[in-house]
């Protein structure tokens, strides 16, 4: 089952690769001239530091 919103952002996607030639670095800038343009405040937080003594497991959030 394909999902429309999925296949549409590709389709945006590959269109705007194929604009710059698949050309990452341009792509990028041409990303931030947009988010430049939106007027919306950008928010970069710093990574979490993880504490080292606590293990992660999918089935269990966490455990000494």
């Amino acid at each position: 089952m394909k999902d429309p919103i999925v296949e549409e952002l590709r389709k945006y996607r590959k269109e705007h690769t194929e604009k710059f030639h698949g050309e990452l670095s341009e792509i990028c800038a041409d990303l931030r001239r947009v988010q430049e343009a939106s007027g919306y405040k950008v928010v970069r937080l710093s990574p979490r530091k993880l504490d080292p003594t606590i293990r992660f497991s999918r089935r269990t959030k966490a455990r000494g």
